[in-house]
């Protein structure tokens, strides 16, 4: 069964191609043709920075130029990024454009994708049409962080060198949405830069909010002693966090065991520092909680879409557990809203489904939320700062740490809630928590259109119940 199409039409050819090929990975590969004869096309990495780029595009009133919507993610395969970029660049060069053409590659900074990887697959494609982007006048704006970049970024600018086109090549150290608008005000034809306007004056309460509670909404208090079960034999993960609690000078990690429930009981040996440390893998959660429920208080849950209603079911049996995050994408909305309820009746706070995590800087790292080492050395991850952030998007979270670093002491902790419909921490929640939270000074949201999750924020701000500064931003208002 086959839900109709957007927009009231058939679905076009090159669509649905896109559509089988996302059908084939566990990664998520989006395509929407806007417009055929359209001077502005993105091949972005991220729904949350799709979102952010088609907003800065309508926002600076280039709608009717707008080719497309679309995105990958998810780590998709060298391969499969290449039969996505050549769909693209097939329809992209197939009318020509006498002012050119500009194609805006990229997105935020990654938390897990490796970058030169998937920008293999890009760089394949824009070599087979380098005559046809040549003749049809395009310039080339790149913009991306994340594990190894700047292997990809070198990638990318050698490609365009070689097949001559115009390239503009970027990393974190500047701004998503200045790459766009430097890319639409430098392109023959388009009309002028607007007039900035000044800034408002606004002027900013002094508040330490509400008294800390020892936990909100079920979400936990995140110490420097923390620990964590993981329910996944994700090795990479856990190492990740590892090296986070390196960085944070922690003394003991923040794994104390993982569960794989298809091996057998065994240990994994994982880099701590300059130490190497071996972390128990059991094949039942209540082995693991049995052994390390006193010092371990937190699920980290990798199953997949298919089997963690019935790992997070089993979860919510151990008390000991006292927050999860489910970073799994695509659990049916019935069987979400059936653990929500289950949870709240517990106690447990559910960060996610279809969650990155959460950073909590000095402290605690949930999975591979904040990305590679070198990351978490940009944004300052390994010492808490004063900042508390909120979004739904994982990629986005990774760039709003970027960007609270480049103008702010830091990230005193942020947490994403997740993209699916029905989350089990909502926004008000966070805030709330971190409203409660002396430490926090000041609080960023990131929203995005759909829903009632901001409105119920707003109304927490004019009723009293946040005091604290807000910075908010809902984007996918270009929908």
């Amino acid at each position: 069964c086959r839900f109709p199409v957007p927009f009231g039409r058939p679905e076009l050819p090159e669509e649905a191609a896109i559509h089988e090929l996302d059908g084939r990975t566990g990664a998520s590969l989006k395509f929407t043709l806007l417009n055929r004869s359209g001077r502005v096309w993105t091949l972005i990495a991220g729904g949350g920075a799709s979102v952010v780029y088609t907003d800065t595009i309508c926002e600076y009133g280039f709608a009717k130029e707008l080719a497309n919507y679309g995105e990958y993610s998810g780590d998709p395969p060298e391969e499969f990024v290449y039969e996505y970029a050549k769909t693209i660049l097939s329809v992209m060069t197939s009318t020509p454009e006498p002012h050119g053409k500009i194609l805006l590659i990229g997105g935020g900074v990654a938390n897990f994708t490796d970058v030169a990887s998937t920008f293999k697959g890009i760089v394949k494609a824009l070599k087979q049409f380098g005559p046809a982007l040549r003749a049809c006048g395009t310039s080339v704006w790149v913009r991306r962080g994340g594990p190894n970049y700047s292997e990809g970024l070198n990638l990318m600018r050698r490609a365009c060198e070689e097949i001559g086109v115009e390239a503009k090549v970027y990393g974190p150290e500047a701004h998503l949405t200045a790459i766009v608008r430097d890319a639409l005000l430098s392109s023959p034809g388009m009309a002028a830069p607007l007039p900035e306007l000044p800034p408002p004056e606004v002027k900013m309460p002094k508040t330490n909010g509400h008294q800390p509670t020892e936990s909100t909404a079920g979400i936990m208090q995140f110490k420097d002693d923390t620990q964590a079960i993981v329910y996944g034999l994700q090795v990479k993960a856990v190492q990740r966090m590892l090296d986070f609690d390196t960085l944070c000078g922690r003394k003991t990690p923040s794994v104390a065991a993982v569960v794989n429930p298809t091996g057998e009981a065994s240990f994994e040996k994982f880099m701590f520092g300059s130490a190497d440390v071996l972390i128990p893998i059991y094949p039942k959660l209540g082995d693991a909680v049995e052994k390390h429920g006193k010092v371990a208080s937190f699920l980290v849950n990798f199953a997949s879409f298919r089997s963690v209603y019935s790992a997070t079911k089993e979860a919510l049996q151990y008390p000991e557990l006292k927050t999860h995050a489910i970073i799994a994408e695509g659990v049916p909305e019935a069987l979400t809203r059936k653990m929500h309820i289950e949870a709240a009746a517990k106690g447990v706070g559910i960060i996610g489904p279809a969650t990155v995590g959460g950073m909590m800087p000095g402290r605690f790292r949930i999975g591979n939320a904040g990305g590679a080492v070198e990351n978490l050395l940009l944004a300052k991850l390994y010492r808490p700062g004063s900042v508390g952030y909120t979004t739904k998007s994982g990629g986005m979270s990774n760039e709003l740490n970027n960007i609270v670093a480049l103008n702010t002491d830091g990230v005193r902790e942020g947490i994403a809630i997740g993209g699916d419909r029905w989350p089990g921490v909502r926004f008000i929640d966070v805030l709330l928590r971190y409203e409660a939270d002396p430490s926090i000074k000041m609080m960023v949201l990131l929203g995005e259109v759909g829903g009632r999750e901001e409105y119920i924020v707003a109304d927490a701000i004019a009723d009293g119940r946040i005091t604290k500064p807000v910075v908010a931003w809902c984007c996918g208002t270009a929908a």
